[in-house]
């Protein structure tokens, strides 16, 4: 499968082919963004003006991903001249595990589904309607626009105000609107969706507060990959041991909604559809270590890894310390 990542050497970006243990680096684009741009302008597939721009330039992949290069990672999508046209949001309850964590943070009682579970259900049953055809809605929440993306190494943040952080090991899908309005899938990657999970816990309907948190992406973005079933592990590393472990799956054969339906259901909004936007669209994860009762401590590290996705995602969590500020209006008048 073709994979891009997007690299800065000081105010120099660069886009490059990943060809194991090296990066191809491409020609005459510095974004993504751009790669897809050029590929709608002139008609052509991704990979074919991909093929055109290959150059015979490489760098060492190593010292790039472990940060020791003059070269550093940036997220493998981002709208360089206006970040905030990148929305970032997600699908909830897609997957048989996530059910099963949401069910235990919101439950009184199994003798009765809560709201989650019969979402969950809902999807099961209508998730994966016949092509041409409108599937149930599935759970969707805002997170936030390209700013929140943070890169392999980067720290995830705990907030002042936030009770919590944990990981959620997601793959996401990458968007770009056609200048008809045509959502494009440009590719996926690895994602750490990252929540507030104690605060989520507390109410269901904490959930939309619960996701306005950064999150991390990358660092490759894979063109068309094949997602029925990746199989894949997520890990929390505490001081350099391994303290939960858990292997995963992702992929239409181990969701309830099927891709083309949770698509369908984001961008049938006409806000969604805007010319020249970016999306990075989460579709959901099937393990959480908050589920496993794992409280996730400053400086632990999270580790997600899907076959074929390219190398691992990896972040520290940052407990942000400092008063919770009241945040006060000030009148214009």
């Amino acid at each position: 499968m073709t994979r891009l990542i997007q690299i800065q050497n000081g105010s120099t970006r660069a886009v490059a082919l990943v060809e194991e243990p090296r990066l191809r680096l491409l020609n005459g684009v510095n974004s993504i963004f751009q790669l897809a741009q050029e590929a709608v302008d002139s008609k052509i597939s991704l990979t074919t003006l991909i093929q055109k721009k290959v150059t015979g330039e490489v760098l060492d992949y190593d010292p790039i991903y472990n940060g020791q290069s003059k070269w550093r990672l940036l997220p493998p999508i981002d709208h360089p001249a206006e970040p905030a046209r990148c929305l970032v949001s997600g699908t909830g309850l897609t997957h048989l595990g996530s059910a099963k964590n949401r069910q235990q943070m919101h439950s009184a009682s199994e003798a009765e589904l809560n709201d989650s579970m019969k979402m969950f259900k809902w999807g099961v049953e209508g998730g994966k309607p016949a092509p041409g055809k409108i599937g149930i809605a599935p759970e969707w929440f805002y997170k936030g626009n390209g700013m929140i993306l943070r890169v392999p190494g980067e720290p995830l943040d705990v907030p002042p105000y936030a009770e919590d952080g944990g990981e959620e090991a997601e793959i996401a899908g990458v968007y770009f609107i056609g200048a008809d309005g045509t959502p494009l899938r440009i590719g996926m990657a690895i994602g750490n969706e990252f929540a507030d999970h104690k605060f989520e816990k507390k109410n269901y309907l904490n959930l939309a507060g619960s996701k306005l948190r950064n999150c991390s992406l990358g660092p490759e973005l894979v063109v068309d990959p094949e997602f029925q079933s990746v199989p894949g592990v997520v890990k929390i590393e505490r001081a350099g041991q391994i303290l939960w472990s858990q292997e995963i799956a992702t992929g239409e054969r181990e969701m309830c909604h099927s891709l083309a339906n949770i698509e369908h259901h984001h961008f049938k909004f006409e806000g969604h559809r805007r010319p020249g936007d970016l999306h990075v669209h989460y579709f959901g994860a099937c393990s959480l270590s908050f589920g496993a009762g794992i409280q996730l401590t400053d400086g632990d590290e999270m580790i997600v890894e899907f076959t074929n996705f390219g190398r691992a995602l990896k972040n520290p969590l940052c407990v942000v310390h400092g008063e919770n500020k009241l945040v006060s209006a000030q009148p214009l008048s």
